[in-house]
């Protein structure tokens, strides 16, 4: 039977496995699928464990994104573009990295959401790692503008630059988030101070009734940021659309078969 792993620091937490397994039954695929702890000075060495062990490929999360693409001998070009890998694939050839995070999202939005990109105002909140993973999917539908905000517009700038070459010349542009002026169509945010129940200071003009607000972070109840946008006329949406759509991506990169992620999604939003 086929091998493959979810490799964090911390893991325990990780849906992955419940997700995989799901996608296996569902398209008759036969496959292992577990959570491993790799030290946090021992990615690398982890990895070629298990390739030893039989491994065919792993997810990665954090915090090994960056340094999942110096182990890979072969980049994507949405990993090349992303800077970051969240896939890795064991072929013949070599350890193939990818990136699956954008389209991820990218599917949550336009297919789970029923929201297009293309011609919206986008502004996305954060600049770090889980921004830079999806503003190429963003920007290959078209959206009218993507604004990336940042606390230090430095960072955004830079990354506004990467992606000028890559189709964004005259759509994405950085800015303070002071700077912010509203309302836009959809606001994603991938900062993460979900994770210490923060909130971006971002001005409540972004929104207006209508706005998809969604957050990368997931959780049993509304972060502070979807319920800040809520308050101000926003729909919310949590991250876990996009887990489960990064997954498939992931899944059929291994197996050749995309899963139907809404069974899955639906189970999940059930606790089931």
């Amino acid at each position: 039977m086929d091998r493959y792993c979810v490799f964090g620091n911390p893991v325990a937490h990780s849906k992955s496995p419940a997700i995989h397994a799901a996608f296996a039954r569902q398209t008759g695929q036969r496959l292992d699928y577990d959570k491993r702890l790799a030290p946090l000075d021992g990615f690398a060495a982890a990895v070629h464990a298990f390739i030893a062990e039989g491994g065919k490929g792993a997810n990665v999360t954090v915090p090994f994104k960056l340094e999942a693409v110096r182990v890979a001998q072969a980049l994507t070009i949405r990993a090349q573009a992303a800077g970051a890998v969240n896939t890795l694939h064991f072929t013949d050839d070599g350890i193939i990295g990818d990136n699956t995070d954008g389209a991820g999202l990218v599917a949550d939005i336009v297919n789970n959401a029923g929201v297009p990109i293309t011609a919206k105002r986008v502004l996305l909140l954060g600049a770090g790692g889980a921004a830079r993973g999806v503003v190429l999917p963003l920007l290959e539908h078209r959206p009218r503008q993507l604004v990336i905000a940042n606390r230090t517009v430095a960072t955004a700038a830079a990354l506004v630059e990467r992606f000028a070459a890559l189709g964004g010349a005259g759509v994405v542009s950085a800015l303070d988030y002071a700077d912010l002026a509203g309302p836009f169509d959809i606001v994603i945010n991938a900062t993460s101070a979900s994770l210490d129940a923060d909130l971006p200071p971002v001005p409540a003009s972004v929104f207006e009734c209508g706005t998809l607000a969604l957050d990368m972070m997931y959780g049993e109840q509304p972060t502070v940021f979807m319920q800040f946008a809520a308050d101000h006329g926003a729909l919310t949406r949590d991250g876990l659309g996009m887990l489960v759509e990064q997954a498939a991506e992931a899944f059929a990169l291994w197996r050749g078969v995309h899963p139907d992620t809404a069974a899955v999604l639906a189970q999940l939003r059930a606790g089931a």
